[in-house]
């Protein structure tokens, strides 16, 4: 049986599986702490060697998707003093092909498999066949990636688009970015300051500066003072993002008002990005947030953010959207991949 290697790799943690050619049936898998190993080539050569007594075939092949940029079938970790390339890796754990892969930029190729337990429909349209993909991940930061269809696949193309200017809409989304650059202390404001799971607890926290009394008093406030303040232990810091998601469910106007305005920037940059590609294959909505928010992200909110283009809205109205309901996306993405380069 011909098999290959799947990994997703991080700075905190990494996931790695075996994976059957054919259908992509998972043989093994396991999760590792990255930090507790000196390089990526001493623990995939673990993993493999704990599979021999169960007599898998060893890889053919591998996809190995990485916290970081990828470039001439290099990476360096950006939260791990790790340096990867294509051909030691290849060398190191005798696997004839290895690809490199950003983790982002990999779930391209994961979406054309996609099952409908791992996805699910945002906005109704009628997706093209072979005419590019996008999609956008708001979780810690804003990821982006483009799939181009090409004759062998889909070909990734990895995106900083999320690094790009934020364009105020309105006279709130103006004070919102004047109050993110002097309190943050930044010379710019980019896209994912305020379009990100982050960027939902600075809009939250902005709303609490705006009426000091009420910002007091209010609910969110204690979570607001701690989230950000230096030296405070994980078990002191709770989850902002969430905690306003949670509260805007239940009713509060301050963290109703904050998801709203996150939801509209997010739907016009969705928009705009849409416009820069004209991703008729579909949009997907991934990261941390997709999942959570599935019901906002159907509301007017996003939707008539993403569509209010003037002269060019009916150029995206055919475009469907999906939000990727999948945890595990990276890992069965470069499975994806990995069998692509069986080819």
């Amino acid at each position: 049986m011909t098999t290959l290697l799947a990994g997703d790799i991080g700075g905190t943690k990494t996931l790695l599986s075996l994976h059957a050619a054919g259908g992509l049936e998972t043989l093994a898998q396991e999760r590792y702490s990255s930090a507790d190993w000196p390089d990526l080539a001493a623990m995939v050569n673990h993993f493999l060697e704990g599979l021999r007594p169960a007599g898998h075939a060893h890889p053919s092949v591998a996809c190995l998707a990485v916290a970081g940029p990828v470039q001439a079938g290099r990476a360096r970790l950006t939260n791990l003093p790790w340096s990867l390339g294509e051909h030691e890796l290849a060398r190191d754990c005798a696997i004839p092909r290895v690809e490199l892969v950003n983790d982002f930029a990999v779930l391209i190729y994961g979406l054309p498999h996609l099952q409908p337990a791992q996805q699910a429909p945002v906005r109704g349209g009628s997706a093209q066949p072979q005419a590019p993909l996008l999609i956008l991940g708001a979780g810690t930061g804003l990821g982006v990636a483009i799939g181009v269809p090409t004759t062998s696949g889909l070909q990734a193309l990895a995106s900083e688009a999320a690094h790009g200017e934020f364009a105020p809409r309105s006279q709130a989304e103006w004070e919102l970015r004047q109050w993110l650059q002097h309190d943050l202390a930044i010379e710019r404001v980019s896209i994912e300051r305020v379009v990100s799971g982050t960027g939902l607890g600075h809009v939250a926290r902005w709303l609490l500066s705006r009426e000091p009394r009420q910002g007091v008093d209010h609910p969110l406030s204690t979570v607001a003072e701690g989230w950000l303040r230096p030296g405070a232990e994980d078990g002191e810091r709770r989850d902002l993002p969430a905690a306003v998601a949670g509260a805007a469910a239940a009713g509060d106007p301050l963290a109703r008002t904050a998801l709203d305005l996150w939801l509209g920037a997010y739907g016009a940059v969705c928009g705009d990005l849409a416009l820069a590609c004209l991703p008729r294959g579909g949009i997907w909505l991934a990261g941390g947030t997709a999942a959570k928010l599935l019901a906002e992200l159907r509301s007017p909110a996003f939707i008539d953010a993403f569509l209010a283009k003037g002269r060019l809205t009916p150029v995206l109205e055919p475009i469907p959207i999906q939000a990727v309901t999948d945890a595990a996306i990276g890992s069965f993405s470069a499975a994806c991949r990995a069998r692509m380069l069986l080819a």
